[in-house]
């Protein structure tokens, strides 16, 4: 008999799974978003086009996009889907996530027409986002009142994605007029309040636990109390910088450095003598979240030398270290991971993958640098087309993998 053919890809498997609808909002976005933003950086750079002018600044525009629309489309999928399982509750319904996708993709949509010139568009869009982040907010919301117990990976996840639509309700006081120093705040809290705290927690709870699926005689180690401090310390980073009080915020960089540097070598999986090499797919994740000592060392070196010399030595370097390092690295390690689980495929990191990761790791490098060399205008449109070249063909294979039904034929 003739082999099977293979089902076609169709849209009408994104409402499939959480995780199918809202990594395939985020793989739009993450394109869309950094495809404007590298159009402008070489419109200003080379003056080769004329990009339209905005209300707000730019700069400000592409912070709002990556903190509140790119990266939480990924959240979103990732905890409307591990929400329920974590509390022992049945999976949601496609009617719960699919308003919370509508919502974050048409809102970055409008907002991108907007910067191309839709005189509405940035308005729309704003509110389209609070309305996603609502939507999302009250279903997790939900999840949590139904609990019988205390899943505090949870509530912690929870309370970082109330700061996040404080910050969206911020942003859009401030396009309705208020003063700028609400779009400082909500850009303050979506690095701060939303994503990091979001990040570690994920890996709090995950990380140790694929170690130690995959690495044998692994010894997994969560105490509480890192998350709680980690807490603690980045509230206090994110209030001396609401305030300005950047020669201060050694006060909370120092011990974030001391705590995220022994979490990642109490993480990092040691190979026993004749034992199997750590596998590349639970690799990824801890090379990413090495970022993070290299994020607060950086943050240091900077509130060191401001409270010494009263000088910004490395610009906006420990927050790309902290966004594309960190975030950008772990965020292709875990989707990929996620996406070959949740689609029937091996549990492996395979060419494309390897290609996004290493190259990111390029990117972060490139940016980090861009702020201490000459020309830095230059060295900030590289990293943003590296940015997309890294990560295009990446999107491209997950996208489709969004689009067709599981490998192994079970439903999600």
């Amino acid at each position: 008999m003739p082999p099977a053919r293979r089902p076609a890809a169709s849209p009408r498997w994104l409402a499939h799974a959480p995780h199918r609808l809202m990594f395939f909002v985020g793989a739009s976005n993450v394109l869309l978003a950094m495809l404007w933003w590298a159009l402008w950086l070489a419109s200003v750079r080379w003056g080769l086009w004329t990009m339209p002018q905005l209300a707000i600044p730019p700069g400000w525009l592409h912070a709002f996009l990556m903190q509140y629309l790119v990266l939480p489309s990924f959240i979103f999928g990732f905890l409307l889907t591990v929400f329920p399982r974590w509390m022992g509750l049945p999976d949601l319904k496609r009617w719960h996530y699919v308003p919370v996708g509508l919502g974050l993709m048409g809102g970055q949509l409008a907002i991108l027409l907007g910067a191309a010139g839709w005189e509405a568009g940035l308005t729309v869009g704003l509110w389209m986002a609070l309305g996603g982040w609502t939507a999302g907010l009250a279903i997790l919301g939900r999840l949590l009142a139904d609990e019988k117990g205390k899943t505090w990976h949870a509530r912690s996840c929870f309370a970082a994605l109330v700061l996040g639509w404080l910050g969206i309700a911020m942003f859009i006081a401030f396009v309705l007029g208020t003063d700028a120093r609400w779009a400082f705040a909500s850009i303050k809290l979506g690095g701060f309040g939303l994503l990091l705290p979001v990040y570690v927690t994920v890996a709090h709870r995950m990380f140790p636990f694929f170690a130690g699926n995959a690495v044998p005689g692994y010894r997994a180690w969560r105490p509480l109390w890192l998350l709680g401090a980690v807490w603690v310390l980045v509230m206090l980073h994110l209030g001396l910088e609401l305030v300005h009080a950047y020669a201060w915020l050694w006060l909370a960089d120092a011990p974030l450095l001391a705590l995220t540097g022994y979490a990642v070598w109490r993480w990092w999986p040691r190979r026993l003598a004749g034992g199997p090499r750590m596998p590349g797919l639970l690799a990824v994740l801890f090379i990413g979240t090495a970022w993070l000592p290299v994020t607060f060392a950086l943050y240091l070196a900077q509130s060191l030398s401001y409270l010494l010399g009263g000088e910004f030595i490395l610009g906006r370097a420990p927050m790309h270290a902290l966004f594309v390092g960190f975030f950008g690295s772990v965020l292709v390690a875990m989707v990929t991971r996620v996406t070959q689980g949740h689609s029937g495929r091996p549990l492996r990191m395979y060419g494309i993958a390897w290609f996004a990761f290493v190259a990111i790791q390029v990117v972060a490098t490139v940016r980090i640098l861009a702020d201490v060399l000459p020309d830095p205008g230059l060295w900030q449109a590289v990293a943003a087309v590296g940015w997309l070249l890294a990560l295009s063909p990446w999107v491209a294979r997950i996208g489709h993998i969004y689009l067709t039904p599981r490998r192994d034929g079970r439903p999600g």
